[in-house]
C-alpha cells in the first residue's frame, strides 16, 4: 500500500508551486490521451472523448464523456494551493548592514514556526519580455536557496504566557545572501531563466520546503511531506480519472486554486470556472438546458480535502467520540454550520459505496466548543449545485510546512475515487 504514497511524494517533489502542479497534471492527462481545450476558443466535445481545460495556469478541470447519453454526473473537487510565503512583487531584496533577506508575505493560514530552520527554495511563474511578446515561464531554483533562522532561545523575551508573538515583516523574512546587493535576487532569477534582468516583467513566486517526503514509525506507517493538504486529493483524483473505465455518466475532476485564501478569485471555487465549463460541455454535445438540468439533478460531487486527525497530545481539541485516526480509512466530514456539504442523504450513499468495496470509513465532526474551517465544497455549491459530501484522509500538522498522514490512507482514498467514478 506504500506505492500510492511514493507516487504522491514524487509528484509533490516535482510540483513546488501551484503552477507546476497544474503543468504536471496537464502532462499526465495529455499522456493518457486527454485533449486540451481553451476557454478562449470554441469547445469541440464529442461522446467518448477525454478533455481538460485550465484557467490562469493554476486551476484545472478534466472530464470524460460517455459513449452514449449522459445519464448523470460524478464529480470530484479538490484544490491545488497550499499555505506558503509569497514574494512581494517589487524589490524582493530587503538589505541591511548584515545580510540580504527576501520580502515575503503570508499566503493562507500557514503555521509560521514550521518554516524556521529548514532548507527552503523559491518556485512559481515569471513573465518575461521576448522578441515574440510576453511569455510565461515556470521557475524553480531547485536548491537550498534561503532559510529563516530562528532566534536563539537564550535571546527570546517571553511574555506572561510563555510564548512570543512573531513579526513576519521584522523577524521572519528568509535570509538570501551575505551580500547586500538590492538586485541580487532578480539577477539570480534572470540567470535561472537565461534572460536579462530588465526582461523580467512580473512574477508569482513562493517559498517551498525542500525536506523530502518520508515514511517513518515502527512499521513505516506514517507518511510525511510538504503540501499533503491538498495535493494528496488532487493527484489521486486525476489518477483515478485517468484509470477509470467507460461509464454512462460524465466523469469530472475540478481542481481549484486559492482555497487557502477564501476561493474568491477568478480561478477559485467561487468563480464561474466550473459552471462555465459545465455548460459548454453540454452545449457542445447538443443538449438542451432541460437535459442539462436533469443530468445535474442526478449528479454527485465529492469535495475532497483532508481532515484533522486526533492529536495524542491534544485530545481535548477533538470531539470525544468521533475523531479520525491515522490509517483509519477515508474520513467523511460533517458540521452543523454547513461549512461542509455532507448530509444524511449524501453520506448514506457514500457509506454504502465504501461498505460495498471494503473501504474503511471514519467520521470527523468538530469539538462542540470550537469552530472549524471550511472547504471548497460548500463554496462551489453556490455556483453549481450537486448533491455532495466532504471527505479526505486524516492528517496531523495541517498547514505546517511538513505535514503528516497515514501511509495506508492514501491507498484507501485512491480506491474510493476509482469505485466512485466507475460504480
Amino acid at each position: 500500500m506504500r506505492e500510492d504514497c511514493r507516487k504522491i511524494a514524487q509528484f509533490i517533489a516535482q510540483s513546488p508551486s501551484v503552477y507546476h502542479v497544474v503543468a504536471n497534471l496537464e502532462k499526465k492527462l495529455a499522456d493518457a490521451g486527454f485533449i486540451a481545450l481553451r476557454e478562449d476558443e470554441p469547445f469541440s466535445v464529442r461522446a467518448g472523448g477525454r478533455y481538460y481545460v485550465s484557467r490562469n495556469s493554476s486551476s484545472l478541470i478534466a472530464f470524460r464523456v460517455p459513449e452514449g447519453r449522459i445519464e448523470s454526473v460524478h464529480a470530484i473537487s479538490a484544490h491545488t494551493d497550499s499555505p506558503s510565503l509569497k514574494l512581494k512583487p517589487t524589490e524582493p531584496d530587503v538589505s541591511s548592514s548584515l545580510m540580504s533577506r527576501l520580502n515575503v508575505e503570508a499566503y493562507g493560514g500557514l503555521d509560521l514556526q514550521t518554516w524556521y530552520d529548514r532548507p527552503l527554495s523559491v518556485a512559481g511563474r515569471v513573465y518575461v519580455n521576448t522578441p515574440e511578446g510576453i511569455e510565461m515561464r515556470l521557475a524553480d531554483f531547485a536548491r537550498d536557496l534561503v532559510s529563516i533562522p530562528s532566534l536563539a532561545v537564550h535571546q527570546q523575551k517571553k511574555g506572561e504566557d510563555g510564548m512570543r508573538k512573531t513579526s513576519l515583516q521584522k523577524e521572519a523574512l528568509p535570509v538570501f545572501s551575505l551580500s547586500c546587493d538590492p538586485d541580487g535576487f532578480i539577477n539570480e532569477l534572470a540567470s535561472l531563466l537565461s534572460v536579462r534582468s530588465d526582461d523580467i516583467l512580473d512574477y508569482d513566486l513562493f517559498l517551498y520546503n525542500r525536506t523530502p517526503a518520508s515514511f517513518w514509525g515502527r512499521e513505516n506507517e506514517f507518511f510525511s511531506s510538504p503540501k499533503l493538504d491538498d495535493l494528496v486529493c488532487a493527484y489521486t483524483a486525476i489518477e483515478a480519472l485517468v484509470c477509470a473505465p467507460e461509464s454512462t455518466r460524465l466523469q469530472l475532476v475540478a481542481l481549484f486554486d486559492n482555497e487557502e485564501t477564501g476561493s474568491a478569485s477568478r480561478q477559485g471555487a467561487l468563480s464561474d470556472f466550473l459552471p462555465s465549463v459545465w455548460r459548454r460541455i453540454f452545449l457542445s454535445l447538443g443538449y438542451s438546458d432541460e437535459e442539462m438540468e436533469i443530468a445535474r439533478s442526478s449528479g454527485f460531487m465529492i469535495s475532497a480535502d483532508n481532515a484533522h486527525a486526533a492529536h495524542p497530545g491534544h485530545m481535548d481539541r477533538s470531539d470525544p467520540v468521533s475523531h479520525p485516526v491515522i490509517n483509519g480509512g477515508v474520513v467523511i466530514k460533517y458540521t452543523a454550520s454547513q461549512k461542509y456539504t455532507t448530509d444524511a442523504a449524501s453520506a448514506s450513499w457514500l457509506r454504502s459505496l465504501m461498505r460495498k468495496h471494503g473501504i474503511p470509513c471514519q467520521v470527523f465532526v468538530n469539538h462542540s466548543d470550537m469552530t472549524g474551517g471550511s472547504t471548497l465544497g460548500s463554496l462551489s455549491q453556490q455556483k453549481l449545485s450537486l448533491r455532495s459530501a466532504d471527505i479526505g484522509i486524516a492528517q496531523l500538522a495541517m498547514h505546517s510546512s511538513y505535514e503528516c498522514a497515514g501511509a495506508d490512507d492514501c491507498t484507501w482514498l485512491r480506491k474510493l475515487f476509482e469505485v466512485y467514478l466507475e460504480d
